[in-house]
């Protein structure tokens, strides 16, 4: 039974009036659309000339150097590294929701995790280009990658901000892979879908030849899962990192214990607050609100009121620790954040993160558009000045008056920040218009297990192609078929035919399906999937690696005696083992799983099946290859009735032209 338009939206996660075939001809019509909407070419058009008015900032600043920026002694770091942190922490919300939100089988997530993990790599594209600016020279970044140079250098190791450098690597890459193995099967809905043949060549490449057979899926689950399991300490890692990079410090509001939880809620507040900022306007304008919920914007308000909390808890603490400290320079430094030139900084930021947010205990707050937009324009901006009151003020005031300084940003700083929103806004148009932007397997996953959903198209997928080019199929001999397939509706036919197949003697068996198909590698015999074990021997690869080359660059190769500590400190070597150990795990997990799917292979012989597009849209597959012992087309023809399927096609071995499709 479908749900009444007056509750969808408010306890559904999707609604029920989707089915299959409609759900992903909705998403992916939005990307194959031919004509551009006025409001989109507006967006883009003022979106490409902020970005624009960036990259001439960018220009002018490697002309002239760091000078033009407002930044000095004492303010070394200024716009640059308040920006870069404020960019990393809104990274955080996609894998989060996509990694963390999937381990604890959060079905809500679904609709929105392409979405934040786009997001995700933009924010830290946008993140890296600070710190790369801030160098002065950025084409000297290499000297920050762990090799033997030929002046015998090495990082420092027990430097956060070599870990920083590295934790945000990793994470940038990680989120790529994740982002890219979940994006994998979508891209072969695009390429099945498209009209236009170059849409459908750029989409077949990218989607490496993705049929979604039994294989595919298994070996596609693992991984992902794993992915995700890999990728959860990362958000929890990095911005404790990044943390470090003041709390290590001696200065003055910076040395505290808290900053490292501090900053993961604050990532997570911040990441929340962006999400709902682009979703709420994005829902309307490409028609997603059953897709994307009143229900998602309830729970996703929830998650920035909880940790909204903790981030006015640290707020708390930070200035109990710096009072109850004793200590006259900390004392003097939660003081002058109140009271100081800086104050309007500090009061804007907790009437932004921690007054406004108090909004969101009402639920007409959290289930309204408008409202929890401005709710969350507001903590946007409350975050972005909590970096400036974090990375500003205390460097303005050291433990000397002599060193005592002023900063104040420039036309150059602005105009490179906001030349960054720039960039971000286009690169999220872009996403939207190119990409399917909701995950369409997930979605018909989900839709699948929704008690109600209405039912499909009922459209054969013999109708899909013309009569003479099934005759044509049907005339060929048993030499040049590859095989026969039978078409189901649903999972639980082909579960069923493929259990009937193997009980009568079947071997050769493939099934191709839209979603995967939980028992069906185990009905049709596949063994386990070694990615696991791929991925575990990645992760000690990376991990002992990158412990005995910073043992060996510390301790032999180029020892450095910091403050009297032995050259062996391998606490401290502990950060980089874990990042480099997560990465190895990742990589050998994502080519592992696309070797062993036999990937990329742009052509195979089920593609011939005639309206083979549909198995990556709304119907289940089951091939019996010809080369099967027990194969008798006849045979195989009055099984496949007798198990109910809907089509029974040959596939032949080779392609028959397209116009015959």
């Amino acid at each position: 039974m479908g749900a009444s338009p007056a509750n969808v939206g408010t306890t559904q996660v999707i609604d029920p009036k989707y089915g299959l075939g409609s759900v992903t001809d909705h998403v992916v019509d939005i990307p194959l659309q031919p004509q551009f909407a006025k409001w989109w070419l507006a967006a883009t058009g003022i979106a490409l000339s902020v970005t624009l008015m960036g990259l001439v900032s960018a220009l002018w600043l490697l002309y002239w150097g760091p000078g033009v920026w407002g930044i000095n002694i004492p303010v070394a770091w200024g716009f640059a590294i308040l920006n870069f942190v404020w960019w990393i922490g809104i990274g955080h919300a996609g894998t989060l929701i996509s990694a963390i939100l999937l381990l604890f089988r959060q079905r809500w997530r679904t609709s929105i995790n392409r979405f934040a993990e786009a997001m995700t790599l933009f924010a830290v594209m946008n993140a890296g280009l600070f710190p790369l600016m801030h160098l002065g020279r950025f084409w000297k970044f290499y000297y920050l990658v762990p090799y033997p140079d030929t002046m015998g250098l090495w990082p420092q190791w027990r430097s956060p901000l070599v870990w920083d450098v590295i934790a945000v690597l990793t994470y940038a890459t990680v989120s790529l892979i994740f982002w890219y193995v979940g994006l994998i099967p979508d891209l072969a809905t695009l390429r099945d879908t498209a009209k236009r043949k170059w849409t459908r060549r750029i989409a077949g490449i990218f989607a490496l030849g993705w049929r979604g057979a039994a294989r595919h899926w298994q070996n596609h689950q693992v991984a992902y899962l794993l992915l995700a399991g890999l990728a959860t300490p990362l958000v929890i890692s990095v911005h404790s990192i990044v943390s470090l990079d003041f709390a290590t410090a001696f200065v003055p509001g910076w040395h505290t214990t808290i900053f490292p939880p501090y900053f993961v809620a604050g990532a997570i507040f911040s990441g929340f607050s962006m999400v709902l900022t682009l979703i709420i306007p994005a829902r309307p304008l490409f028609g997603l609100k059953g897709l994307i919920t009143t229900r998602h914007l309830d729970v996703m308000a929830k998650v920035m009121l909880t940790s909204g909390l903790i981030v006015g808890y640290g707020y708390i603490i930070d200035n109990f620790t710096c009072f109850f400290s004793a200590d006259r320079f900390e004392m003097y430094m939660a003081r002058d954040r109140m009271l100081g030139a800086y104050a309007p900084v500090y009061w804007a930021t907790l009437t932004c993160n921690v007054l406004i947010p108090q909004l969101l205990w009402i639920r007409w707050v959290r289930t309204r558009a408008i409202p929890l937009f401005l709710v969350s324009l507001a903590i946007n901006v409350g975050m972005w000045t909590e970096r400036y009151m974090i990375v500003i003020q205390p460097l303005h005031r050291d433990f000397m008056p002599s060193a005592w300084g002023w900063f104040s940003a420039t036309f150059w700083d602005w105009s490179l920040f906001i030349g960054t929103l720039g960039l971000f806004c286009l690169a999220m148009l872009l996403f939207v218009r190119i990409i399917p932007m909701l995950s369409m397997s997930e979605l018909r996953e989900l839709l699948h297990g929704v008690k109600g959903a209405r039912p499909d198209s009922e459209t054969p997928v013999s109708q899909t192609f013309s009569a003479t080019s099934s005759r044509k199929s049907d005339s060929l001999d048993v030499a040049r078929l590859y095989g026969i397939c039978g078409v189901f509706r649903e999972p639980e036919s082909l579960l069923k035919a493929v259990k009937s197949a193997r009980a009568k003697g079947y071997r050769r068996l493939d099934t191709f399906t839209p979603f995967p198909v939980d028992d069906l590698p185990d009905a049709l015999g596949l063994r386990r999937s070694p990615v696991a074990l791929l991925v575990l021997v990645g992760g000690l690869f990376g991990a002992i690696g990158t412990f005995a080359t910073e043992a060996y660059a510390a301790v032999f190769d180029y020892p450095w005696n910091i403050g009297g500590r032995p050259y062996f400190s391998w606490p401290s070597f502990i950060p980089l083992t874990f990042e480099l150990g997560v990465l190895g795990g990742a990589l050998f997990g994502f080519v592992g799983m696309i070797l062993l799917n036999g990937l990329p292979k742009l052509y195979d012989p089920i593609f011939n099946a005639r309206g083979f597009e549909r198995a990556s849209r709304d119907r289940f597959f089951l091939l019996v290859q010809q080369d099967d012992p027990q194969f008798d087309r006849d045979r195989v023809e009055q099984d496949l009735s007798a198990w109910s399927a809907l089509d029974i096609l040959p596939v032949p071995k080779d392609f028959q032209g397209e116009d015959t499709a």
